[in-house]
């Protein structure tokens, strides 16, 4: 449990200085270090990920720098998105899950070490069909592996949706708690019919602990070179990635 607790520190710490990354450690965290089966540890990521990204979004409602038109284009898909994919996940094995979960990370890695989107991004026209579809995608991504998809969808905001850095930030924590809330409350009837039940303890206290370290990350993030964080973290990723790939490929023969 202390080494589950240093990785619900890391969830908020990683949210809180680069915006988005956290979540895509919470499934690692749930399975390998608090055993969780598979559909569980996915089904309360997206519980612990929609209440961090929730509450790191009110001090940003509050400066109005939450683009809500955007909300609504990328998140109502979003959400549309997120119930269908939580949805197939009852027909999808569990170490199928996290073989993509894996390859997510890889992608999720690629952007955190590439160069980073800049508020002098130079932008597109405002597409809301796009913007749709891409929340849709990006809805049913979550839905099935359980990220909130931060690093996905805030290059969105800033390309197809013309949102300065803090705002596609600040919008991203919004329709992430919603695509979250939106697959956690359709996985609820996926544990039923397969007899799997959530820990409820787990998801207060890691949901606590990352509330605190976002808050902890937040406060020190305009003190530290983002761009060598990123890179970090993506590094890190890759070898998470790899670590999973090895321990699923004998299940998925």
């Amino acid at each position: 449990m202390i080494l589950a607790l240093f990785g619900a520190l890391a969830i908020g710490l990683s949210l809180g200085l680069l915006g988005s990354g956290g979540s895509i450690l919470t499934v690692p965290v749930l399975v390998y270090l608090l055993g969780q089966e598979e559909k569980v540890a996915i089904a309360g990521s997206l519980a612990i990920v929609g209440t961090i990204a929730l509450v790191g979004a009110i001090p940003y409602m509050f400066k109005k720098l939450v683009d809500w038109q955007n909300v609504l284009w990328f998140g109502i898909p979003g959400m549309i998105g997120t119930y269908l994919g939580a949805y197939a996940s009852q027909f999808i094995p569990g170490v199928a899950q996290l073989t993509l979960f894996a390859i997510i990370m890889l992608v999720a890695a690629y952007k955190m070490i590439s160069s980073p989107l800049t508020d002098n991004q130079k932008f597109v026209e405002r597409s809301p069909i796009k913007i749709s579809i891409d929340g849709l995608i990006v809805g049913v991504v979550t839905g099935i592996v359980g990220v909130g998809g931060g690093f996905l969808i805030v290059p969105a905001l800033v390309l197809l949706g013309g949102l300065s850095m803090r705002h596609a930030v600040a919008t991203s924590l919004v329709i992430i708690a919603l695509k979250s809330y939106s697959g956690f409350y359709k996985y609820l009837d996926v544990l039923e019919t397969q007899g799997l039940a959530l820990d409820w303890s787990a998801i207060y206290l890691i949901s606590a602990v990352g509330i605190l370290g976002s808050f902890v990350g937040n406060a020190i993030s305009s003190k530290l070179p983002q761009q060598k964080l990123k890179r970090f973290f993506g590094g890190f990723l890759v070898v998470m990635a790899i670590f999973i790939l090895i321990k699923t490929a004998p299940g998925l023969w």
